[in-house]
């Protein structure tokens, strides 16, 4: 470890923000780990005023890179919500929007060597359970190269296109067995085909399925509401007890506004996504393309997410029918760039968790 600072990339990475460690550079043990990162992250506080994290879980994020001993893979991506407010720091689900930083951040610190124009690196994804995805970086001239003019909702600037794609795997994509479960009055579609999430109707919550981030966090009623939904759903997916994590998801959903294939509203979990998560947009899209969901529409492989910054392209291809309907494969383009480079200093103190 080093003592005087530790060295940290800062990137954006699609619509949320983070830090992202080589392994090597923080500590083995994971008490040990979250400890160093809430005073690196300056939580818990709110505000996060003493630390580097931007007061918001979409921006108080961590990614943990190092070389994967997998044949399938070429680098390991793990990742950590730290929580703004509270000392907790969870690796309950993992991150689709900081994966699109984990290509350019393993070929800038040489953990993958450039081929070319265009650099595939293989990411075994830790957490939360391990499965596989390929991000493919612009690298001309062996550069990673940022700038681009691809434009994704939930970023105001343009950058360069990352494409990543997720292989499936054999299991159904609905961990209740049921197309359809009912947690008080609530009828909903729990889908997990990369990110846990439980997929409602914003008419059965009183919704329109349009309102502002900000008008649905106001609403205590609702987020008491789906705070139960959550709660029941964590079980009947294989959960356990969510009450402390952050997942599942709640997405609400709603005929589409704007020629997409259908609204969101995403609690994640207690405040509202500015967009979607990218894991969590796949498994929206599934349960848009199977029939007897609570969201079906019929379409093709192309589903387009309307968010409350604009919309999000997933292409998703399913195998199957019915509740053993399973994920062939799925895709995105996201965007990273990297913001700053060099060494992070904690805050002292004592263990915080």
């Amino acid at each position: 470890m080093n003592t005087d600072g530790i060295p940290c990339m800062q990137m954006r990475g699609g619509s949320s923000k983070g830090a992202y460690f080589l392994a090597a550079d923080l500590p083995a043990n994971p008490h040990e780990r979250d400890d160093l990162l809430l005073r690196i992250m300056g939580s818990p506080d709110e505000r996060q005023i003493d630390g580097i994290g931007g007061g918001h879980p979409l921006t108080s994020k961590i990614a943990v890179i190092s070389r994967s001993a997998d044949a399938q893979a070429d680098v390991d991506y793990l990742f950590l919500q730290v929580m703004p407010d509270r000392a907790v720091v969870t690796d309950a689900q993992t991150c689709g929007n900081l994966l699109a930083g984990v290509g350019p951040f393993a070929v800038e610190r040489g953990l993958v060597s450039p081929g070319g124009d265009l650099t595939t690196v293989r990411i075994r994804i830790l957490n939360p359970a391990v499965r596989f995805a390929e991000a493919r970086v612009q690298t001309p001239g062996g550069r990673v190269r940022y700038d681009g003019d691809t434009v994704m909702a939930g970023t105001p600037f343009p950058a360069a296109p990352i494409g990543l794609r997720f292989p499936g795997d054999a299991g159904s994509v609905f961990p209740t067995g049921r197309l359809v479960d009912r947690f008080g009055d609530i009828e909903v579609t729990c889908v997990h085909a990369g990110m846990p999430v439980v997929v409602v109707r914003a008419a059965d919550l009183g919704l329109d399925g349009a309102e502002s981030p900000e008008e649905l966090e106001e609403n205590t009623g609702l987020r008491a509401t789906v705070e139960a939904v959550r709660c029941a759903a964590g079980p009947a997916m294989g959960l356990g007890d969510v009450r402390d994590t952050t997942v599942p998801k709640i997405s609400i959903v709603s005929p589409p506004r704007h020629g997409g294939t259908v609204t969101t509203r995403t609690f994640i979990p207690h405040r509202v996504h500015a967009a979607i998560g990218v894991l969590g947009a796949v498994s929206v899209a599934a349960a848009v393309r199977t029939a007897g969901t609570v969201a079906h529409t019929t379409g093709g492989s192309l589903v387009r997410t309307e968010h409350p910054t604009g919309t999000f392209d997933v292409d998703v291809t399913l195998d199957g029918t019915g509740s053993g309907t399973r994920l062939h494969a799925s895709s995105v383009v996201r965007t990273a760039r990297k913001l700053s480079d060099g060494l992070v200093w904690p805050r002292k103190g004592g263990q915080s968790v």
